[in-house]
């Protein structure tokens, strides 16, 4: 095989002796040993002036870490049903706000007039099924695998293929460098943002756009509970005080609606500005975490929710294309 000389990310320091300190009769002689080890990328042998434990290959630019041991993930069934108890509470919940609302405001909506009725009953069906759709494409989705790239035969490799690519030790095959392994999901996620056990899932390149969506949904949707629930409240406020027996129980439903709406709402709000905060950025939740440095533009905005292009192939008269620079000359945000 042929050898090469690697790049080595840690140099061991070299002792030169002092000549004064030594008999007269003995003459030193100073022998550089060469550390043979292989490219896991490549399959070539390199040549590393000292051993060290993190090297990268001169040819494929493959990163090795020969400390690296095969961890085996313990609970891994736990953590999966932890996430599945987690998906079934939250349907349950969905259900819950779903047909409580309808049973405790909508008879008060009707008996105010069938337009209102009907028109609220519309907006609900729209919000039931967005939050439903969005919650199941973002759980029951591929978070994003890595790419399948060629590796461990020096033919097929070129020169630079797997720029600083690592070898997952769990998955047994490359990782991408914007790639994490999850351990609750066993599998190595591209662009990786978090694992979220609520959606018994990860958020990665693949249903990141769900993600975020599902949050607007349920935003949304607590806010227009909020406002439903004091609206309904303040028409069967006398009949709930002059007629507890009647609408007692439609009361209490509705006392937790308001009450679950206004705390769920502000969580989320604040979770959906962070992750807009992120994207805004260019960089991932564990990105963050690792100080990656992201280059800050709301065309990362634009182009996260689906417009890879520039707006003056759509709008060449318009002169908002003078301020945003076509896309086709940035990177792409999840990069392979």
């Amino acid at each position: 095989m042929t050898s090469l000389i690697s790049e080595s990310f840690e140099v061991a320091p070299k002792a030169t002796p002092v000549m004064a300190d030594l008999p007269k009769e003995h003459f030193i002689a100073s022998v550089m040993e060469d550390y043979d080890v292989t490219c896991w990328g490549c399959g070539l042998h390199l040549l590393l002036p000292s051993h060290a434990p993190v090297f990268k290959c001169g040819w494929c630019g493959a990163l090795t870490n020969q400390n690296a041991g095969k961890r085996e993930c313990k609970y891994f069934w736990l953590r999966r049903l932890r996430d599945r108890c987690f998906v079934c509470i939250l349907l349950m919940f969905m259900l819950f706000v779903i047909c409580g609302g309808v049973w405790a405001a909508f008879p008060v909506l009707f008996s105010i007039s069938y337009f209102h009725g009907i028109f609220h009953s519309i907006i609900t069906f729209i919000l039931s099924v967005t939050t439903v759709y969005t919650f199941s494409s973002a759980s029951f989705a591929c978070a994003g695998t890595p790419p399948c790239v060629v590796w461990g035969s020096y033919p097929a490799v070129g020169k630079g293929a797997l720029e600083n690519y690592t070898f997952c030790q769990l998955c047994s095959k490359p990782k991408s460098p914007r790639s994490h392994h999850c351990r609750s999901c066993g599998m190595c996620i591209l662009d990786m943002d978090h694992h979220c056990p609520f959606i018994g899932n990860c958020v990665g390149a693949a249903n990141h756009r769900h993600f975020i969506a599902l949050l607007i949904s349920v935003v949304t949707s607590t806010f227009y509970i909020f406002i439903m629930t004091m609206y309904v409240g303040w028409h069967i406020w006398p009949s709930i005080t002059y007629e507890p027996f009647d609408h007692s129980y439609g009361g209490l439903v509705l006392v937790y609606l308001f009450v679950s709406s206004v705390s769920l709402g502000i969580g989320l709000s604040i979770l959906l500005w962070q992750q807009l905060c992120f994207i805004y950025e260019g960089k991932t939740y564990l990105n963050h975490l690792n100080d990656g440095v992201g280059e800050k533009d709301c065309q990362n905005l634009v182009q996260f929710f689906g417009c890879p292009y520039s707006f003056s192939i759509y709008l060449p008269h318009c002169s908002l294309s003078r301020f945003l620079p076509s896309f086709r000359k940035k990177t792409q945000r999840h990069k392979k």
